[in-house]
């Protein structure tokens, strides 16, 4: 079965060496072509999007090892998980780097903060990860979006909880930031749509001590309880839960799926956790050629396992790839190229509609066991434990 290690974010750290911050000299032009990935590089929760970006550059040196005639340069622009910075870098980007693509940002926050500069400076963007509804409701014509939104991956995670447990109180947690939010309202709405008892609390990320909230789910008596937001406070709400003697079914979604979620909460605390992704990592014996020889080569590169993203990282990198061997040079004539864009990647099927969502999409759960975080299979398939 799938183990996300701590060993996946220290290798994937020192493989994105120093001056992580974005920026290099220079911007496209000659035989070069620039392409940004921007996310939280160094930032808490850096965890989830160091993944995709070695997927993307993985898929890079792979095609510049071809000798292309246009080469492709992938340059960092890490935001620290911050809207502010996101908006800062997008221009820079865009003037400085003269990037012709965008692979991000990361984070549905820093999405709504840079995308509009993105596309009225006309780069095309891919999200490998960024699940907020609304992104596609903005009317941007240059972004597009490689993975399920919160709505089906809120609502998914809940169906399987229902289907699991028959619960007659659920309890939903959800922190401030945008993610959190949305992902939390979903989950809310798929427990009240089924008639279940549900009641909710939101804490503050930055904070380290969540008793009001235990105190509050304590009163409440939940048969399970769905956290909205990320791994780096979701181990300690975890923990701290458990110390609590809340023993209520936890179940959460992509942005707490890392292995740090059972470190911070402690083997013990976490078993059973359940968490979903609209994202499939590889793991085991594959079967697929094309997976068998990713993980091999992304093995190779990064001395870990693939994780969280990996996969919709390299297909996001794959896409422009594939725009730009079509001898499309500019952001305009590569988002063109993407509207056309129907293929097999190693994530899923990679085909995008008029608002850049894709044609289709899947949830997928995973669970701790043992300490370690197992993949159990599609949300509407998948028999949690606990």
């Amino acid at each position: 079965m799938m183990r996300v290690t701590g060993a996946v974010a220290m290798s994937a750290v020192l493989a994105l060496g120093a001056g992580a911050c974005g920026g290099d000299d220079g911007g496209s032009g000659g035989d070069t072509l620039n392409i940004g990935f921007m996310g939280d590089l160094t930032g808490p929760d850096s965890a989830i999007v160091i993944p995709p970006f070695n997927g993307a550059q993985l898929a890079i040196d792979q095609y510049n090892a071809t000798n292309p005639k246009k080469k492709v340069k992938l340059i960092r622009y890490d935001t620290q998980g911050k809207e502010n910075q996101a908006a800062a870098l997008a221009p820079k980007a865009i003037k400085d780097d003269k990037i012709v693509a965008m692979i991000g940002p990361a984070f549905s926050g820093e999405s709504k903060a840079a995308n509009g500069i993105l596309d009225k400076g006309k780069v095309p963007s891919i999200t490998p990860s960024a699940t907020n509804p609304d992104l596609s409701k903005a009317g941007h014509k240059f972004w597009h979006r490689l993975v399920a939104t919160d709505q089906a991956q809120g609502t998914g995670i809940a169906e399987a909880l229902i289907k699991a447990k028959s619960p007659k109180k659920a309890y939903v947690i959800n922190g401030k930031k945008a993610y959190s939010i949305g992902i939390g309202d979903f989950a809310f709405q798929a427990f009240k749509a089924k008639g279940i008892d549900t009641q909710r609390d939101q804490i503050d990320e930055t904070a380290s001590d969540f008793s009001s909230t235990v105190t509050k789910v304590v009163a409440a008596k939940p048969d399970v309880i769905f956290y909205g937001g990320y791994y780096s406070e979701g181990g300690k709400l975890l923990k701290q839960l458990r110390d609590g003697g809340v023993t209520a079914l936890f179940a959460s979604g992509d942005g707490s799926l890392d292995a740090k979620l059972v470190e911070a909460a402690g083997a013990k605390q976490a078993e059973n956790a359940l968490l979903g992704c609209p994202c499939f990592i590889p793991f085991g014996e594959q079967t697929d050629p094309t997976l068998v020889k990713f993980v091999s080569d992304y093995k190779a590169k990064v001395n870990a396992n693939p994780a969280i993203y990996s996969t919709e990282g390299y297909d996001a990198a794959t896409a422009f790839i594939a725009a730009i061997k079509g001898g499309n040079e500019t952001g305009e004539k590569i988002n063109d190229f993407l509207k056309t864009y129907d293929t097999k990647g190693v994530s899923k099927q990679v085909k995008w509609g008029p608002e850049g969502e894709l044609a289709e999409t899947t949830i997928h759960l995973y669970q701790v066991q043992d300490g370690a975080i197992k993949w159990l299979g599609k949300s509407d398939e998948a028999k949690p434990k606990g």
